[in-house]
């Protein structure tokens, strides 16, 4: 009888303290999301880069993004080979996006598709190797979002993995919008502090979100209102590293 109470005590304890294996399974989500967080940031900040006019500021911030994406890359304990080769690419096709001239013309026919395609590439890599972890995608898809704004703000269009309906990258604010309602409502806001501060920065970005007007191709929001690409992306970035902060 006392063997079988001390077996049940050992049992009882496996279930309060999360293993060495749970750690790291942890630990290698937190790594990739990120990743997905990081690469989001770079592109859009390419955006803002061409579309305010090639200021200074922005190119600093556009190469702080990419160092920090090659920072989180090399931080994955098992990178594949495709992973750091569509990291590459994406990068290279950022600074190329930078360095093409200040007018419209300048920026060859059909480059922003091939913008997207490298981001898109390289998050289904990522995705990949994260599995089925989809709380790590919040974040994710908050910045990815914004991308989407900031390029239906500057450049037109966004061409979603129309091929991966069923994912975050095949998604835009018609779907992610909820999802990320539904997500934020599982969060106690009520006892912790920056989880309230996150919901409420959420209220005000997903009003302009709501707004992108995807599903119409005329690029114009559905109020009317003009596309307020600046707001949206320091909102995007304030929340991602409010929902980082919350990651152990």
């Amino acid at each position: 009888m006392k063997q079988r109470k001390w077996i049940g005590m050992l049992m009882l304890l496996a279930c309060w303290f999360p293993g060495p294996d749970s750690d790291a399974q942890a630990q290698t989500s937190n790594a990739l999301e990120r990743v997905q967080i990081h690469a989001n940031r770079a592109t859009s900040s390419l955006l803002l880069y061409r579309g305010e006019g090639f200021q200074s500021v922005h190119r600093q911030r556009l190469e702080s993004d990419i160092r920090a994406l090659d920072a989180a890359v090399r931080n994955l304990t098992s990178a594949s080979a495709e992973l750091l080769a569509q990291h590459a690419e994406l990068t290279a096709t950022l600074r190329e996006g930078a360095a093409f001239g200040y007018q419209e013309e300048d920026m060859p026919w059909g480059w922003t598709q091939q913008m997207s395609k490298a981001l898109r590439d390289f998050l289904t890599t990522v995705r990949a190797q994260q599995g089925t972890d989809a709380k790590a995608e919040l974040p994710a898809k908050v910045e990815y979002l914004a991308v989407q704004y900031l390029s239906r703000a500057y450049v037109g269009s966004f061409e979603t993995a129309r091929e991966q309906p069923e994912t975050y990258l095949g998604q835009d604010e018609r779907s992610l919008v909820p999802s990320i309602d539904e997500q934020l409502a599982e969060l106690d806001g009520a006892t912790n502090s920056t989880v309230a501060r996150l919901k409420t920065r959420w209220g005000f970005l997903k009003v302009a979100l709501e707004d992108m007007n995807s599903g119409n191709n005329s690029f114009n929001t559905a109020s009317g209102r003009p596309f307020a690409p600046i707001t949206v992306d320091r909102h995007a970035r304030s929340l991602s590293d409010q929902w980082m902060a919350l990651s152990p």
